[in-house]
C-alpha cells in the first residue's frame, strides 16, 4: 500500500529495502550540500569579523551589524518567500533560492565598502529559512513516512556539519588569502548545490490548493504559534549561554584562549550528533522527543554554573547543550511540518526565524546579567530559566491539541 507525502499525495514506492532509494539518498545529499554551504556562510562571519572590520574601515562594533543584517534577511525572508513562492514547484523553488543565496555571497564579496556590505548581507540572508524549509519538504516527500524525521535531520545535518568543517575552513581561507575569499568559496559551493538539485532531485507538481493566502494561513494557527514560540524562548537559552562562551572560557574556567575551539569544536561534534540522533527520535515519538530536548537543555543549563569552573566539565557541558538543541531543532522542523496543516511551506520556513529570533533574544538577555555584575556563569541560569518557560509553551500546545481532538471527535 502506498503511504502519502507532505502534501497528502501517494509517494512513489521504493524498490529499496532500506528507508530510501538510492536516487532518494542522492537527493537528500545535494540538499544537504545547500545547509552546508548556509551554514558556512552564517558563522563564518564571527569568526573573520577582525578581518572583514580591518577590509572596510569599521571598528568591531560597526562590523557586529553585519552579523545582525543577516539575521534579519532570514527572519524576514522566511515567511514572505515561503508565502510567495507557494505555488512553485518545490525543486524550482529550492534552486532560485540557492543562485539567490550565490548572488548573495558574491555580492558580499565584491563589496567595495561598508555600505554596500551590509545590504548584501541582508540579501544573503533573505534565502536561508525559506530554502530549509523547501528543503525538508522535498527531502520528506522522498521517503516513506516512518522515515521523515530521518530524511529532514539528513538535510539539516549540513549545517551542523558547516560548524565543525567548513567554518574552519572557510575561517582558515579568509585569514590566508583575505575574507573576501571565504564568501567565494560559500559562492563556489551554492553553485554545486544548483548543478546538484538539478541533476539529482526530481522535479514535483506544485501542491493542490498551494498559494499565499493559504500558507498565511498558518499563522492563524495557536499550535504553530505555540510551537514557534517554543523555538523563540526555548532554544533562547542555548544562545544565552553559547554567545559569551569565550570569556566563560578563560574567566571562569581559568583556562588560556587556546583552548577556546576545542570548546566550539566540543559544540559542533554535538550538534552533529543531536541533529543525526533527532531525526530518529521524531521519527519515533516526535512530541516527546521535543520536551525531552527542552528537559535536557535545561538540565545541562542549570549544570552549567558548577561545570564552567573546569575546562574540561565545561567542554562535555558544552557538548551536551549542542546535542539537546540540536535534537530540539529537528522536533521542531518536524512539529512545524506536522501543525501547519496544508500550509507545511511556511511553517517549515518559520522555524528558522524563530531560531534565529532565538538568537538575537538569548545573546539580549545574557548580555543584561553580565552587565548587572552578575559573572559570565549567569546568562546560562538565564538560559535555564528559558529553557522552562519553551516548556511551559509546549505544555500549552499539547493542552491546546487535546481540545481541538476532543472538538473534531464531538
Amino acid at each position: 500500500m502506498n503511504t502519502l507525502t507532505t502534501t497528502g499525495q501517494p509517494a512513489t514506492p521504493t524498490r529499496s529495502e532500506g528507508p530510501a532509494s538510492r536516487r532518494a539518498v542522492l537527493a537528500i545529499a545535494a540538499l544537504a550540500l545547500g545547509s552546508f554551504a548556509i551554514g558556512t556562510n552564517e558563522f563564518v562571519s564571527m569568526g573573520l569579523l577582525p578581518e572583514i572590520t580591518r577590509g572596510v574601515g569599521v571598528d568591531i562594533p560597526t562590523g557586529g551589524h553585519l552579523i545582525s543584517a543577516y539575521a534579519v534577511g532570514v527572519v524576514i525572508g522566511a515567511p514572505v518567500i515561503a508565502a510567495l513562492g507557494a505555488r512553485l514547484p518545490r525543486r524550482r523553488l529550492a534552486l532560485g533560492l540557492m543562485v539567490a543565496f550565490l548572488l548573495g555571497n558574491a555580492l558580499t564579496a565584491l563589496a567595495p565598502n561598508y555600505g554596500m556590505l551590509l545590504p548584501a548581507r541582508l540579501v544573503a540572508g533573505l534565502p536561508h529559512g525559506a530554502y530549509f524549509g523547501v528543503a525538508s519538504l522535498i527531502a520528506a516527500s522522498l521517503v516513506r513516512a516512518e522515515v521523515r524525521g530521518r530524511a529532514v535531520s539528513s538535510v539539516m545535518l549540513g549545517l551542523a556539519v558547516a560548524n565543525v568543517a567548513g567554518v574552519p575552513a572557510a575561517t582558515w581561507l579568509g585569514q590566508h588569502l583575505g575574507w573576501r575569499a571565504a564568501y567565494w568559496s560559500v559562492a563556489v559551493i551554492a553553485g554545486l548545490t544548483v548543478l546538484s538539485v538539478l541533476l539529482l532531485v526530481p522535479s514535483s507538481p506544485v501542491s493542490p490548493g498551494a498559494g499565499m493566502r493559504t500558507e498565511l494561513g498558518a499563522l492563524r494557527r495557536p499550535q504553530v504559534l505555540l510551537t514557534l514560540l517554543t523555538g523563540v524562548v526555548g532554544f533562547g537559552g542555548m544562545f544565552a549561554m553559547y554567545s559569551y562562551i569565550a570569556p566563560t572560557v578563560t574567566d571562569v574556567a581559568g583556562a588560556s584562549p587556546a583552548f577556546v575551539p576545542i570548546v566550539l569544536l566540543a559544540f559542533g561534534v554535538g550538534g552533529v550528533a543531536g541533529t543525526a540522533l533527532g531525526g530518529r527520535l521524531a521519527d519515533r515519538a516526535l512530541f516527546p522527543s521535543l520536551a525531552g530536548a527542552g528537559v535536557a537543555m535545561g538540565a545541562v543549563l542549570a549544570l552549567m554554573l558548577l561545570a564552567a569552573h573546569s575546562a574540561a566539565y565545561l567542554a562535555l557541558a558544552v557538548l551536551g547543550v549542542a546535542a539537546a538543541g540540536s535534537v530540539m531543532v529537528v522536533c521542531l522542523q518536524m512539529r512545524l511540518m506536522e501543525v501547519a496543516g496544508e500550509a507545511q511551506m511556511l511553517g517549515a520556513a518559520l522555524n528558522h526565524s524563530a531560531l534565529n529570533l532565538a538568537n538575537a533574544l538569548g545573546a539580549w538577555l545574557g548580555g543584561l546579567v553580565i552587565a548587572a555584575g552578575e559573572g559570565y556563569t549567569a546568562p546560562s541560569l538565564v538560559g535555564a530559566g528559558l529553557s522552562v518557560l519553551g516548556l511551559a509553551a509546549l505544555g500549552a500546545s499539547a493542552v491546546v491539541g487535546r481540545r481541538e481532538r476532543r472538538a473534531a471527535a464531538a
